[in-house]
């Protein structure tokens, strides 16, 4: 237990920085430099994986216009290069607005800080998708070793968000590709876990195709999980208002009916067929 109280105050002390990081743009003992793009390197420990283009275009197109706001954060590598610990979408969007240098803090980190700082930046500013921020949570447990309860009071989300996102993880993969393209949501996703992946997969394509709702997505799989023959529910069309037509033919003398969003008008005679046409025309 000492060794996760330990751990536990190192991601909160890593908490702390992040948010005087993003409180003051820059930490104040550090200056920034102007780096050549091309000299830095990814950071290895990127627990996002998909990044929205559309997203992307917008940020590229701001930082064209009024420049990069927030530097991004480096170490200096090996071989004279740089490795990027914060700012993947500024990183990114820069190399869209096809700018050759970016502002950057030059900071010394080591490995275990780096996965922190990458881990933390993206879960404290809620830009993962649901699948990645469960990873991220997933790793944050393992690095440091502490509870699902410790870990919601470090980085200030509950505890039952923390605990429905890792069960996503649960999921088939095919399932979580759906998710990640945003064929179902993460209120879709929670319902189809302990479901079989063939059960996934026809609940996938049925959401998808009848645009289930989660209630709806609940009712179906509660019948998969007790092993009852299900099909997914039919969409109920709405009942439409034939009061206006049927005021016009009133006026006419033809007898009409209504049944099932279908409106029936009767002929008596070849006479009644030909009064109608002329009246249409």
């Amino acid at each position: 237990m000492a060794k996760k109280t330990a751990l536990g105050r190192g991601l909160g002390a890593l908490l702390g920085e992040m948010e005087e990081v993003y409180d003051n743009e820059v930490p104040s003992t550090q200056s920034t430099s102007e780096l050549n793009i091309s000299d830095i390197k990814p950071n290895p420990y990127q627990p996002r994986k998909s990044f929205d283009e559309k997203s992307l275009a917008e940020l590229s197109a701001s930082i064209k216009e009024y420049g990069l706001i927030q530097p991004v954060v480096v170490i200096r590598d090996d071989d004279d290069k740089y490795i990027l610990v914060a700012g993947e979408r500024r990183l990114r969007a820069s190399k869209m607005a096809k700018l050759k240098t970016i502002q950057a803090v030059v900071v010394t980190l080591d490995a275990d800080k780096m996965r922190q700082h990458a881990l933390i930046e993206n879960i404290q500013r809620d830009e993962l998708n649901a699948i990645d921020l469960a990873h991220a949570y997933e790793e944050l447990l393992k690095v440091h070793e502490i509870t699902h309860e410790e870990l919601s009071s470090m980085i200030h989300k509950s505890r039952a968000l923390i605990t429905n996102s890792l069960r996503l993880l649960q999921l088939s993969k095919k399932t979580q590709k759906a998710l990640l393209e945003s064929k179902i949501s993460a209120g879709h996703a929670k319902v189809l876990v302990g479901l079989s992946d063939k059960d996934q997969d026809l609940m996938v394509n049925s959401i998808f195709g009848q645009k289930l709702s989660v209630r709806e997505t609940e009712a179906m799989a509660k019948s998969m999980k007790n092993g009852i023959a299900t099909k997914a529910p039919v969409k109920k069309a709405a009942t439409l208002d034939f009061s206006a037509v049927q005021n016009y033919f009133k006026d006419t003398g033809f007898k009409t009916t209504v049944k099932s969003n279908k409106f029936t008008i009767e002929f008596n005679s070849e006479d009644d067929v030909l009064v109608f046409l002329a009246r249409l025309k």
